[in-house]
Formats: C-alpha cells, sequence, structure tokens
C-alpha cells in the first residue's frame, strides 16, 4: 500500500493531539481532583473558530487575535485545554483570600486550578514535541473557546494549541 505524504501527516497531527491530550489528562494535579477539560478542532470546525477568534479579537480590542487565527487555519488541529471554576478547599491563602469561599464568593481563581492546567498544558506540548509536532500555546485561542461556549461547563482559563506538520513552522516569524 502506498501513502501520500499529506495525509500520514495529518493522520500524525491528530495522533499526535490524542497523545496530547492523555498526556494533560494523566499529568500530576494538585489533590489528585481533576477539573480539566480537552477539544480537539480540525476541518471545517477549527477554520470556523479561526472566525470566531476574529470576532472575540474585535470585540476585546485585541488585533493579535487576527494574527492568531491565522495561525490556526494554517494548522491541521487545534486542542484546546480548560480549567473549571472550581476551588480545591484547602483556605491556603495563596490566591490572596483568607478562604476558598472568599476566594469563590469575589470570583477568584483558585492558584491550584492555575497550576494545574499550567502542568497539563506543559506535559502535553512536550508530546507534541516529541512527536516533533510544530506547535505553540495561544491565550487568544483559549478565550475564544471561553468566550464561544466551546466548553461543557464555566471554565476559569483556557489556552489553545495549534499544530502544523510542514517545512516551517508557521507559529514563528510571524510578524
Amino acid at each position: 500500500m502506498k501513502h501520500e505524504s499529506k495525509q500520514a501527516e495529518k493522520q500524525a497531527v491528530l495522533a499526535a493531539a490524542c497523545a496530547m491530550v492523555a498526556a494533560a489528562r494523566t499529568a500530576p494535579k494538585g489533590r489528585g481532583l481533576d477539573y480539566l477539560e480537552t477539544w480537539i478542532l480540525e476541518g471545517d470546525e477549527k477554520d470556523a473558530f479561526a472566525g470566531q477568534m476574529r470576532a472575540c479579537g474585535k470585540e476585546l480590542g485585541a488585533a493579535f487575535f487576527e494574527r492568531d487565527a491565522k495561525n490556526i487555519e494554517q494548522a491541521q488541529a487545534l486542542v484546546l485545554f480548560g480549567i473549571a471554576d472550581a476551588q480545591y478547599g484547602l483556605n491556603c491563602g495563596y490566591c490572596g483570600k483568607a478562604t476558598c469561599a472568599e476566594a469563590a464568593d469575589d470570583g477568584v481563581a483558585c492558584v491550584f486550578a492555575a497550576t494545574d492546567l499550567g502542568i497539563a498544558i506543559g506535559s502535553a506540548v512536550s508530546v507534541a514535541a516529541n512527536w516533533r509536532v510544530d506547535n505553540r500555546v495561544m491565550y487568544s485561542a483559549g478565550k475564544t473557546a471561553i468566550m464561544s461556549g466551546v466548553f461543557s461547563k464555566e471554565m476559569k482559563a483556557a489556552f489553545g494549541v495549534p499544530l502544523s506538520v510542514s517545512g516551517k513552522s508557521p507559529f514563528f516569524d510571524r510578524g
């Protein structure tokens, strides 16, 4: 059987995306509590999402969303990572509030949730690097995912990671 390069590259990107989601899920979490949600977008859904990024960028007055939307259109897939709005119940004060209840009342994110998201994304992008798949962590994609309701529940923070296999990474020398 003969395999065309572009199709094999697309399959490699999707396999890497699935492995990234698995790595994020199994990454260490504070108190062992899992509030992570992930999605993989490709094809028309990914391209429609890039259009939503442009709209969100205009709404927020953030011109760099346009640049990032172009990158997502150039990518073969986009992996989204979000962390739910949750408190871990330690009353540790790391967030600047005396108790978790006070933090929740004031809408302050739990430091453990933010840390869990960062560890999950770090684990995921290391998988992409090991698979030799170009990637870039993007706040703009995560913000768009929150604003457009991609996630199944309310997320406190999110990031997106577009993935590409090409002769040159589209995520650098972006202007």
